[in-house]
C-alpha cells in the first residue's frame, strides 16, 4: 500500500489589507520633498526646540550647576545640618534627583507642546 503523500501548504501569513493611503497635503509635501518653504517649516520647528533645549540647560546649570559655587562662596554653608545631615548632602545627594526629573517632565511635555503647534501650523487653512 502506497499512500500519496499529503498536499503541501504554503503559509504566509494572515491576509493583508491595504489601508488606503491619505493623500499627503500641499504642505506636508513641501516638507517631504524639502522645498524651501518645507525648510522654512522646519526650520522654525528646530529652532523652537533648540530654544527649549537652551532654556532648560540654563535652568539646570543655574540651579545645579551652582550649587558648588554656593558652598564655596559661603563656606558656614557646609557646616550647616538639617535633621543630623549636611546640607550640602541633601541639596545634591537627594533633592537634586526629584528637581531633574521635573525638569525633564517639563522638557518633554513642552516639546511634544511644540511639535503639536507644528502640526496646527502645517495642517491649518490648507488651500
Amino acid at each position: 500500500m502506497t499512500s500519496t503523500p499529503p498536499e503541501r501548504v504554503r503559509v504566509t501569513g494572515p491576509p493583508r489589507r491595504r489601508t488606503p493611503q491619505k493623500a499627503a497635503l500641499p504642505r506636508t509635501r513641501e516638507i517631504d520633498e524639502e522645498t524651501r518653504l518645507g525648510e522654512i517649516y522646519m526650520g522654525s520647528l528646530l529652532r523652537e526646540q533648540a530654544r527649549l533645549a537652551v532654556a532648560v540647560l540654563v535652568a539646570l546649570f543655574g540651579t545645579v550647576g551652582a550649587l558648588p559655587l554656593v558652598f564655596h562662596l559661603w563656606p558656614g554653608l557646609a557646616g550647616v545640618r538639617l535633621a543630623g545631615v549636611p546640607l550640602s548632602w541633601l541639596l545634591i545627594g537627594v533633592l537634586v534627583y526629584p528637581y531633574l526629573v521635573l525638569l525633564g517632565w517639563f522638557y518633554v511635555r513642552a516639546a511634544e507642546r511644540n511639535e503639536r503647534d507644528f502640526v496646527d501650523i502645517v495642517e491649518a487653512d490648507e488651500p
